[in-house]
């Protein structure tokens, strides 16, 4: 299970009779270099913040204009004492709408994705990532108390993009994780994360006309994230057991839904464009007490790890803990995010298609999950 964490950097409290509530951060500007004939407008960026410290918020750069606005959601929705909530895990924009999961909130965030203005809510338990297809929503959730090894099987819910009503759920495996997309199936990748002694080692892929499990791939313990290429190639991160069983990545092929190659290399996350895959790893080891971090590159076409890493001026001693990362599909500037030391603020670099640092801005606390507005 990914670790929820970061804390409170900057402490405002509002006094509520007895009880005492975070105020909302001020919303920050930056300036960076402005790109005029961006064919983005700009991405949103969810910041995680901590676990019970109500800390999640939400960035925007505007790529055009240069313009980094750091907490957004505090400034257009001031109403809202609480902030953006606990724990911000994903965001995707659909349409005219941005859903963002709050994992410990036990809630989907839905904004207007051109103001950010809040416009309704879905609440779900412990959710954790979310995919969309056909005006539909699909959102994969824990269920159960954070955690609690007693946690049932955590489900797939559909939400209807219009409406924001849950119109079905199907069960998967335990600690469900990332989505992808392909066919009318969705790929879920199972962790177990709550019981290390007895992880989840599969994909459950789920019909979407029926919304039942028709099959459950077999791939490796602990898995998290899952990215489709644009063969048809599923690429999924299994986190291991940060003992004996280290990280790998693994290739499933979506018309035998079997696993067809394994890469004996590390991997946190992983963004997918056209042909190749940028990683990085923050690996932990319980028996080392180390965490060895590693960037790499993969040919998805040619099923190849490549020799050069998308960091090529050596600027990624400088970045800490990487946590997040996205690959701009136009211009293929690559967006790295370093959590820092979970208690402050984090960064955002923006690296050029040939490796070298453009500019980089302070985010709010572990920033993580990046979402494109075109």
């Amino acid at each position: 299970m990914r670790r929820l964490t970061g804390i409170l950097s900057v402490v405002a409290v509002l006094a509520l009779g007895c009880r005492k509530e975070p105020l909302p951060l001020p919303a920050q500007i930056s300036k960076i270099e402005a790109e005029p004939g961006s064919k983005i407008k700009g991405f949103y960026l969810v910041n995680e913040g901590n676990f019970n410290m109500n800390k999640a918020s939400l960035d925007y750069l505007d790529i055009v204009n240069g313009i980094y606005t750091r907490n957004l959601y505090s400034q257009v929705n001031p109403s809202i004492i609480k902030g953006l909530g606990d724990v911000g895990n994903d965001i995707g924009i659909y349409g005219s709408k941005a859903f963002i999961i709050v994992n410990a909130s036990n809630k989907v965030e839905v904004l207007n994705f051109k103001t950010g203005r809040k416009i309704g809510q879905v609440d779900i338990i412990n959710c954790r990532y979310v995919k969309f297809d056909n005006g539909r929503a699909y959102v994969s959730a824990y269920l159960g108390k954070i955690g609690d090894p007693k946690a049932p099987n955590g489900i797939v819910a559909e939400i209807d993009t219009a409406s924001l009503q849950i119109t079905r759920s199907v069960e998967v495996g335990r600690q469900p994780e990332e989505m992808a997309i392909l066919n009318r199936k969705i790929y879920v990748a199972n962790s177990g994360g709550y019981s290390p002694s007895n992880y989840e080692r599969t994909v459950s892929v789920i019909d979407i006309p029926t919304f039942k499990v028709i099959k459950n791939i077999d791939v490796a313990i602990n898995l998290h994230h899952i990215k489709a290429d644009k063969y048809g190639d599923l690429y999924v991160t299994s986190r291991g057991d940060y003992y004996s069983i280290p990280s790998k990545l693994f290739v499933i092929d979506t018309q035998t839904e079997l696993v067809k190659k394994v890469f004996d290399v590390p991997v946190s996350n992983l963004a997918i464009d056209d042909d190749l895959a940028y990683i990085y790893s923050s690996q932990f080891s319980y028996v080392t007490g180390i965490n060895t971090l590693n960037y790499s590159m993969i040919d998805v076409g040619k099923e190849s790890l490549l020799t050069q890493k998308f960091i090529s001026d050596g600027t990624e001693k400088n970045i800490k803990l990487p946590y997040g990362i996205a690959v701009n599909p136009f211009s293929k500037d690559v967006y790295v995010t370093d959590a820092k030391d979970y208690v402050t603020p984090g960064k955002l670099h923006c690296y050029d298609a040939f490796g070298k640092l453009k500019w980089s801005v302070t985010t709010g606390d572990i920033p993580a999950h990046l979402a494109f507005v075109y």
